[in-house]
């Protein structure tokens, strides 16, 4: 039997619920398996990211309307009650009785028992009786203001850190729907791309920080469909990602770059761009084998011919094996990803406080490796896409104690003015309620060198 979007998005909450594994990776191969069409896969993923952003909401509304509470319920039915209600209370773009028929539709699909679809029948028509009654209880201007759809660890924490206006905002933002953020080649103007998307009926404006981005605040549709997919003319890329690129100038002829940790080529691709006027060397290193294709296929796309060293290893291994040194290294360093859980939801509700540890010790030991790979007076970038002290204050601080050569120089003179405002005791230290995503940046220079 035929399944639905619904029901990919049901899988894929209750897949990620009992297994912590990343909801992208998740719904990647529930997709390949029920081989939705592109409008159900993205009406499934805009479903699966709204119930995350809005967890604690929808959690309220199933308790309120059921007489078990949502920990008590069926796995794939609280799922189920969660997907319905999403839509009934927050996408207005589903009608009515789409939300309900086709979430119970998903159910008896599933080969629920007559009795749990129609469980799960009444307790949607319930919630569409009882709709504004019950939008009163979870607005967040109103009775809702404690629900932050954040879990209280982390709300805890950032109040401590930040205070708690900035802790509320920090949320209000992460529970909206994500902006699409590009980073244009250098050789298209942003003024014709902007031009290009308006013609195609896109609602697309400059960055407010990076002097190459394009934001798209509303774009639901393919990536590949933008114009100049297909020709590299792009890369998805928040301008957070792209102003820790600018670190590492100069981008001057003949000097050597390493990205120790590439991922999908974000950076690497932005720095062969920066160096393309001379005559540098860009070496990439990612050790996850998928991410590595992807990196491939993505420098291709977006790189063409410029001359590349990729390597499917560890940083440890690669620096056993290599005989030379660079004159500037990146360092974005795997995380918690507390600044982007916005954009990506489901992190928040996978995450432990005791992670932030494991994170410190892995990010200190790519430091130390990073650094003995660096030529004297060279530039090392450290970078992660996490908000706490624990992944980069604190990593810094002791690298430094035991690295008396390495010095941090102050962010401000290597990135574009408007984004100055993102600096913070020399680092780039953006939240993600300041208009990109939440990131930290140091950059330390050898020697003495500044």
């Amino acid at each position: 039997m035929a399944k639905t979007a619904r029901h990919a998005a049901i899988e894929t909450l209750q897949r990620n619920q009992r297994t912590g594994h990343p909801v992208a990776r998740i719904f990647s191969g529930i997709v390949e398996q029920y081989r939705l069409s592109s409008t159900d896969r993205q009406l499934a993923m805009n479903i699966v990211y709204g119930v995350l952003r809005h967890r604690d909401q929808v959690d309220l509304l199933i308790s309120r309307l059921c007489s078990r509470s949502p920990s008590r319920q069926n796995p794939f039915v609280y799922q189920a009650l969660a997907v319905g209600l999403y839509q009934i209370f927050f996408l207005e773009r589903i009608p009515e009785f789409a939300a309900v028929h086709e979430t119970v539709e998903a159910v008896r699909r599933s080969g629920a028992a007559k009795k749990l679809c129609g469980f799960v029948n009444g307790v949607l028509r319930s919630g569409l009786r009882r709709r504004d009654e019950l939008y009163e209880l979870i607005d967040p201007e109103g009775a809702g203001h404690g629900l932050l759809n954040h879990p209280a660890w982390l709300t805890k924490r950032w109040q401590e850190h930040f205070g708690e206006q900035t802790m509320r905002a920090i949320c209000a933002h992460n529970n909206l729907e994500a902006t699409l953020n590009l980073r244009l080649s250098r050789s298209l103007p942003q003024s014709t791309y902007l031009k290009l998307l308006q013609e195609e009926g896109i609602e697309a404006h400059a960055g407010k920080f990076a002097p190459d981005s394009v934001v798209l605040p509303c774009f639901h549709g393919s990536i590949s469909a933008l114009p100049g997919y297909h020709e590299g003319l792009f890369f998805v890329q928040d301008q957070a990602a792209q102003l820790a690129t600018l670190l590492l100038a100069p981008f001057s002829p003949g000097r050597s770059y390493l990205d120790c940790c590439a991922g999908l080529g974000g950076k690497t691709s932005y720095l062969a761009e920066l160096t393309a006027a001379g005559d540098a060397s860009l070496t990439a290193v990612e050790p996850d084998p998928g991410r590595f294709r992807l990196l491939g296929e993505n420098l291709a796309r977006t790189v063409g011919d410029h001359t590349l060293s990729l390597h499917n290893s560890t940083l440890e291994h690669f620096a056993r094996t290599c005989p030379l040194h660079f004159d500037a290294i990146l360092v974005d360093a795997p995380c918690s990803g507390t600044g982007v859980t916005g954009r990506h939801p489901d992190i928040r509700w996978n995450r432990q406080e005791q992670d932030l540890l494991f994170y410190r010790e892995k990010q200190g030991r790519l430091l130390e490796t990073a650094a003995d790979l660096l030529a004297p007076g060279g530039v090392l970038v450290y970078a992660t896409c996490s908000i706490e002290p624990e992944e980069n204050r604190q990593v810094l601080d002791r690298f430094i104690a035991d690295h008396h050569g390495f010095m941090i120089t102050n962010c401000d003179e290597y990135l574009p003015a408007p984004a100055r405002a993102l600096v913070a005791d020399s680092c780039f230290a953006p939240l993600p309620s300041s208009g990109c995503d939440g990131f930290f940046a140091a950059r330390l220079t050898g020697d003495g060198e500044g």
